[in-house]
């Protein structure tokens, strides 16, 4: 029982991430933390509208549109057709809200059983700092891993040149520019 004008701690939900978007031609895998709300309301990987994640990816490649909009499954075909992946560090978590500094219990993905699936992997890119806090488990399978800034609009600090300079190199040491 609870003392009148007391409010009762809720326990954040437990919350799961998205599968693997991978394919045997992946040369570079990019790892975020976990999807923030509105990509877990989508089920797409970077849904928020204000992440730079995709017009980063377009500004890498400017002579190979991006499809549009809500077409999910053909910027899924682009992507793995440039040589990237995407997953997330951890599978589940327990979060209020979309802010890594939020995420409670998590459980990290399998990363052994993902690179299996993935023959051609040359490069690792953490996609920010949350996600990189985690690189001993990506580190040990002895390819170059890299810490990226995070595409997220709470990234403030960051300008999107900035940003799409640190990823351009990325890109380029994987062989994909």
């Amino acid at each position: 029982m609870t003392k009148p004008g007391k409010p009762t701690a809720s326990a954040s939900p437990r919350l799961f991430g998205l599968a693997p978007m991978v394919g045997p031609e992946t040369r570079l895998l990019v790892l975020g933390s976990f999807p923030g709300a509105a990509s877990l309301a989508k089920q797409q990987y970077y849904g928020h509208p204000q992440n730079h994640f995709w017009k980063i990816l377009q500004a890498l490649w400017p002579d190979l549109p991006l499809p549009e909009g809500s077409d999910y499954a053909g910027r899924c075909r682009w992507l793995l057709a440039r040589g990237l992946g995407l997953w997330d560090v951890y599978a589940s978590c327990e979060r209020a809200g979309s802010l890594d500094s939020a995420i409670r219990a998590a459980e990290r993905n399998d990363f052994a059983a993902l690179l299996r699936r993935c023959p051609q992997l040359r490069v690792i890119a953490h996609n920010g700092g949350e996600s990189f806090r985690q690189s001993h488990d990506t580190l040990a399978f002895g390819l170059p891993v890299y810490k990226l800034p995070s595409t997220s609009p709470a990234n403030a600090s960051w300008r999107f040149e900035r940003k799409l300079a640190a990823w351009r190199e990325v890109v380029v040491a994987a062989g994909l520019l």
